[in-house]
């Protein structure tokens, strides 16, 4: 799969009004709006990380949680190699590593914060049946990370929230008073639907392509993210809001692009091997 057709897949619509402030992300090239110093976001999320720890009932489940570190450790490695061995900067190269497995067996979830900070839920666990399918799931969470999403996601509600105050001031104040008539934030719905989920979507589906490579690349069978994305398409089955009010792309949309993707990504990423 080629940088191009992915992105006619997702877009690669930003930084058309502050062009330096752009970074872009790896390997997709997609160029991308960063104000916020990716340094302060990672200071943060090590912050909450640790309230996270304190509050949610961490498993004891140690053979679970050895795998889950055992695949990560697997998938850190061959992002590294791969970035060292196609001579460019390691985006993780700052990260500070740390997984947990969160004792929550209806939560059918895992996230990866800014710097490398991971948790797994146990409820994910009967979706990814396996270790192939473990990785599918942490790969696409690592993607965000890695391609900086926090940073962008941040960088442009910032940006939205100057508009929309300035937006407010060049109408004397007319969007206020909609806001006030109306009972709801007008412009912020508005921006959700129209700009920001669509924007989500998009940080999405990246995150399943690049999460893809990611695992190709740590040895991992991607051939199993299909089934996983069945797997949660039925126990998700009459849940799933209609695309556009959502941040996810459909399942079913999913499943197409990752099909599409998958026979071309392993044959451009095959399993690196780790000097």
């Amino acid at each position: 799969m080629n940088r191009r057709k992915f992105l006619s897949y997702v877009g690669c619509g930003c930084c058309n009004i502050i062009l330096t402030s752009c970074g872009t992300v790896p390997i997709t090239e997609r160029r991308q709006l960063k104000i916020i110093p990716e340094a302060h976001l990672n200071a943060k999320a090590a912050l909450i990380y640790e309230k996270v720890k304190e509050k949610e009932k961490l498993s004891d489940d140690t053979k679970t949680l050895n795998k889950i570190k055992k695949i990560g450790k697997k998938i850190e490695n061959a992002i590294a190699e791969y970035f060292y061995q196609s001579g460019l900067p390691d985006p993780t190269a700052n990260f500070d590593w740390e997984y947990i497995l969160i004792d929550n067996k209806k939560v059918k979830n895992a996230w990866c914060m800014p710097g490398g900070k991971i948790a797994i839920y146990s409820g994910i666990l009967d979706i990814t049946k396996n270790d192939n399918g473990l990785a599918a799931v942490m790969g696409h969470e690592i993607a965000h990370a890695v391609a900086k999403h926090s940073v962008e996601r941040a960088s442009r509600s910032l940006l939205l929230n100057t508009s929309t105050q300035l937006i407010d001031i060049l109408s004397g104040g007319k969007l206020s008073q909609v806001n006030r008539a109306t009972g709801m934030n007008t412009v912020g719905l508005l921006s959700q639907i129209g700009l920001m989920n669509p924007f989500s979507r998009k940080q999405e589906s990246e995150a399943d392509y690049l999460g893809l490579i990611f695992s190709s690349l740590s040895g991992y069978d991607i051939r199993e993210t299909v089934e996983i994305w069945e797997r949660m398409q039925e126990a998700n089955k009459g849940k799933e809001p209609p695309e556009f009010m959502s941040t996810h792309p459909s399942s079913s949309n999913r499943i197409k692009m990752i099909s599409d993707w998958m026979n071309e990504i392993m044959l451009d990423y095959p399993p690196i091997k780790v000097n």
